[in-house]
């Protein structure tokens, strides 16, 4: 299966010092597969040793896997992604390329080059290089060219084996962007202290597929990214890896009639663009992720931007869930009782917030959901799985929906900038969002 539980086996393997095996093992086959195709990635990492030979460490169908993950195309590159137990996407090229650059600039292999100009080698490898040249060409063929995205889905989650885009792909595809974040979070880790990469990944992503008891640190991605790079420095990055892209071939070409003024230009849009889309707002895991069933009948449109937001709380299951495995069990059972038992068209919610860092997609930001009697055309239903009547969610959970899902949803034109956010209480004949999540919003923007 295409999870991250795989890939781990075959960093173990190609790291047993008994087999002959170091922490750099993994991010030189990388580079020999292909994972480090761009130029700028090259002017830092160094050309490719030729075309590598199956390890006697790994199996045939191990290096058959590798092979295949690793090989990059920009034509496909969903084949590059594998699911990790936290149920984000990761594209394993950029995490990788981040991880050599980590190592590296940490001591444990061939020394970093020193860029001219001046480029952070790190966020090259990850990020800056394949942002920069998105915007770039998405703003030589007309403004609206999308330069992020999209996401996609999973054929099973429990065996994944196929991953498809749900719409046309840029150079950054959201796999990308996650795997680019986790490189340079990661990178920068192994550059203050090198250590096994299967050690670290684990640590990391968790294993099991998401089973164990509490979120992984991989769930925190966004919050740690944010906090490495920020959107200023991205910004003066994503100019300076286009500068050094004038220098190379054969991206001096795509920057010929591109002048400095213009380089700013683009460096600022894909800086904000992508920290508004990455950094700033929360990961929705869209249906298809959690295993959600079709809606019954016909969707009604809703007309956005809208005028509320309505708080729940999801009182079955009565503990928060920390897991993805957890959210995604709890976003198909509260679906079955909406549908079978209340006879719904599907469940109720517009979204469901997890303690595991995630939004959980209901019937979504286009569809009229059953979640507030008399005013579902109206606003938005958000429901936090848990029983909020005595004790509050976690501090994470609570400001992923007040300082992220919120002003996300005002920035991107689903909800009006003078939104009002009502507890299902205020509407109805109901205890719900419970006392101690109820008397927590009432401070909250919006509130009335």
């Amino acid at each position: 299966p295409r999870h991250m539980d795989s890939v781990l086996d075959i960093l173990d393997a190609l790291e047993s010092p008994a087999r002959g095996g170091s922490p750099g093992t993994a991010a030189a086959l990388g580079r020999g597969l292909g994972v480090c195709s761009t130029p700028g990635c090259r002017a830092v990492l160094g050309e490719p040793l030729g075309t590598p030979e199956r390890p006697p460490a790994l199996t045939p169908g191990q290096w058959q896997l590798l092979t295949e993950l690793l090989h990059h195309d920009p034509a496909t590159p969903e084949l590059g992604a594998v699911l990790a137990p936290d149920g984000s996407t990761v594209a394993l090229g950029p995490l990788l390329t981040g991880i050599e650059a980590g190592l590296r600039s940490g001591g444990f292999g061939r020394p970093l080059p020193t860029l001219d100009p001046p480029a952070d080698p790190l966020l090259a490898v990850t990020i800056t290089e394949a942002l920069g040249t998105s915007f770039l060409l998405a703003k030589g063929v007309d403004n609206n060219a999308t330069a992020l995205g999209p996401g996609g889905c999973w054929d099973d989650v429990e065996n994944p084996q196929n991953y498809t885009l749900r719409g046309p792909p840029s150079p950054v595809p959201d796999p990308v962007a996650i795997g680019a974040m986790d490189g340079a979070v990661l990178g920068a880790r192994l550059a203050r202290e090198p250590l096994p990469v299967a050690e670290l990944l684990r640590g990391y992503y968790g294993t099991g597929n998401g089973s164990e008891a509490g979120r992984p640190s991989s769930s925190y991605r966004r919050r740690n990214f944010g906090a490495l790079v920020g959107q200023g420095r991205l910004e003066k990055e994503v100019a300076a890896v286009l500068e050094l892209l004038r220098t190379l071939s054969p991206t001096s070409e795509l920057l010929r009639d591109v002048g400095t003024q213009q380089v700013a230009a683009v460096a600022q849009r894909a800086a904000r663009e992508f920290s508004e889309r990455y950094v700033e707002c929360p990961a929705i895991m869209p249906r298809c992720l959690w295993g959600a069933r079709p809606y019954r009948g016909t969707p009604a449109p809703l007309q956005p931007p809208l005028g509320s937001v309505f708080l729940h709380h999801t009182l079955e299951p009565s503990q928060p869930c920390q897991t993805f495995s957890a959210c995604t069990r709890a976003m198909r059972d509260m679906q079955r009782f909406h549908q079978d038992t209340r006879g719904w068209d599907d469940i109720g919610y517009s979204f469901v917030v997890g303690s595991d860092g995630y939004l959980y997609e209901g019937r979504g930001w286009h569809w009229v959901g059953a979640h507030t009697k008399g005013y579902n055309t109206q606003g938005f239903g958000v429901g936090i799985v848990g029983d909020f009547t005595a004790a509050l969610p976690d501090p994470d959970t609570l400001a992923l929906v007040r300082d992220e899902l919120l002003p996300c949803a005002v920035r991107f034109g689903h909800i009006r900038p003078d939104f009002t956010l009502h507890g299902h209480r205020q509407l109805s004949h109901t205890d719900c969002p419970g006392n101690a999540l109820f008397q927590e919003i009432q401070s909250w923007p919006g509130f009335q």
